[in-house]
């Protein structure tokens, strides 16, 4: 399975996490996420993920956008990362990974980030 493909099943994975759901509660932000040269348009309220779109949108704007390689998110989701790779910032150090735009709702909300991006690690057929 692509990288994207294992992305685009996160609105599952959220759902079915209610402690993430809780941790999130506070977040109201519209966000972009490339996996690899798929982007993905996230827009959260109160929390809860009220939009995931897939693909170019012409004129989106967002706060923030994430964008990282098809190999930073292959290996940022293996069960048991190797250093380097299990981390968003560990991957913007290596340079799998970029981030754009205004952060603070990324940092004000880090935690609830690093365990979204982490999410796909639980599919049995993670890259």
């Amino acid at each position: 399975m692509i990288p994207a493909d294992c992305f685009a099943k996160l609105p599952d994975l959220l759902s079915a996490d209610a402690d993430l759901l809780r941790r999130g509660r506070w977040l109201n932000v519209e966000c972009r996420i490339d996996i690899g040269s798929e982007p993905f348009h996230m827009s959260f309220k109160d929390g809860a993920l009220v939009s995931f779109d897939r693909g170019p949108r012409l004129m989106r704007s967002t706060a923030f956008t994430v964008r990282g390689t098809d190999e930073g998110w292959r290996n940022h989701w293996q069960k048991m990362p190797e250093p380097g790779w299990h981390d968003l910032f560990a991957l913007t150090k290596r340079g799998a990974a970029s981030l754009e735009g205004d952060l603070r709702p990324l940092l004000q909300n880090l935690q609830v980030f690093k365990d979204l991006f982490a999410l796909p690690r639980r599919l049995p057929e993670a890259p």
